[in-house]
């Protein structure tokens, strides 16, 4: 542990949120730019969810392969430049002219976006002692929703202002100016543990799933993640295409839905404490069927029935992550549960790539232009989040089996 004064600790925290936030932004923007790539480059739904999901695949891959060499290096020279791989990957989007440089600049991103996110969390804990570590990583876990209600509107609006690749050059900027200061004002970061090879890690991982028991929990993430990403990266596609929602009207649902779930957060938070992680699952879970059937059989309305469903489906699909996740904190024992929760993050990116991706061939664009066979992935959404619940049950009664 290295210790620090408190005042100077949260302003690395602070620094460290603010770079989560932007590799959050950078990886989410391009869902709702969907209808622009599918004009600009003329590309397919499949082709667009390829372009989604080959930056969760890059970004889990490359966060599995940080463990096999993370703890041999300074951790504060692995950030700087792995965040300046960011920025530079992210450039990269912004100068593609064709729909297969842009998917090579996103594979790029995503390599470097993935290591960002998991020497993140490692830094965390080397600065911050554990009994302040909650109120850190709380710090870092509202940059999603800080990148849906502020990035994502800001980012729509300057694409919809200048274009969609000075948004990409503008997150680049971002990056680049946060990585230097991070440069200059952190401390060096080495690690006074032996740093371990890829085989030894690789063995952890091996024990995790058929040593620890840990393989259910595991299957559990990456079906809440498949469950949710069927549908998700077409939002933006379905409502311009088939809802009738004009493209600069998209942001608007983005800031109205981040809001909300950020208002109902806490309520589900108090509800998940007060009733317990599996049922407050379930319910939110069941609860979300309802606006995925509703959303994804839409057909034209005006823009305030369209921010009702939004707001309604993000508040309800988004919030089934409070409960899973506490459920999920309580498998590994804690000197376990930073490599532990490496992996938890490595297979949410592969669930939601492989969701994105089979999403992607189950919807076809009509001659008309409108998206055909969103209900039927909605529908197949519903079967995985129904899956989920009873591998959640599973999960909940085998771990109240070991602890008594």
């Amino acid at each position: 542990m290295i210790q620090y004064n408190e005042k100077r600790e949260w302003l690395y925290v602070l620094l460290l949120a603010m770079v989560q936030f932007i590799h959050l932004v950078d990886f989410v923007i391009i869902m709702p730019l969907g209808p622009r790539f599918m004009s600009d480059f003329q590309i397919s739904p499949t082709q667009f969810a390829s372009l989604v999901s080959s930056y969760n695949f890059a970004a889990g891959t490359s966060a599995i392969l940080l463990g096999t060499f993370a703890d041999k290096f300074d951790r504060k020279k692995l950030l700087v430049l792995m965040a300046f791989g960011l920025g530079l990957g992210t450039v990269l989007c912004g100068m593609a002219d064709s729909f297969a440089t842009l998917i090579t600049a996103r594979i790029l991103a995503g390599s470097f976006g993935g290591m960002v996110g998991a020497l993140i969390l490692a830094i965390v804990a080397d600065i911050v002692p554990y009994e302040r570590r909650g109120k850190a990583m709380g710090v870092l876990m509202t940059a999603f929703s800080v990148a849906s209600v502020v990035g994502l509107p800001i980012g729509l609006l300057i694409a919809d202002t200048y274009g969609w690749e000075t948004c990409f050059f503008v997150i680049s900027g971002i990056v680049f100016l946060i990585t230097f200061i991070i440069a200059v004002s952190f401390p060096n970061l080495t690690s006074n543990e032996k740093g371990i090879g890829g085989f030894k890690v690789i063995k952890r991982y091996y024990e995790f799933v058929f040593v620890k028991g840990y393989g259910l929990s595991f299957i559990f993430i990456f079906s809440v993640s498949m469950s949710m990403f069927m549908i998700i990266p077409f939002l933006a596609p379905y409502a311009v295409k088939n809802m009738g929602i004009a493209v600069e009207e998209i942001k608007y649902m983005y800031l109205a839905g981040g809001l909300c779930t950020i208002l109902t957060a806490r309520f589900i938070g108090v509800l998940t404490d007060k009733w317990g992680a599996l049922n407050s699952y379930v319910l939110v879970a069941v609860v979300s069927i309802a606006p995925i059937l509703l959303y994804t059989n839409a057909g034209p309305m005006s823009l305030l029935p369209y921010l009702l469903i939004g707001s309604f489906f993000m508040i309800m699909v988004s919030g089934r992550m409070i409960p899973c996740m506490t459920l999920i904190s309580a498998v590994p024992s804690s000197e376990e549960r930073g490599g532990y929760m490496g992996v938890v993050n490595s297979l949410r990116a592969f669930g939601s790539a492989s969701a994105t991706f089979i999403g992607g061939y189950i919807i076809s664009e009509s001659a008309t232009g409108q998206l055909v066979g969103f209900s039927r992935a909605g529908l197949l959404a519903i079967s995985v989040t129904l899956l989920s619940c009873a591998l959640g049950y599973l999960l909940a009664k085998k771990i109240s089996f070991e602890s008594n």
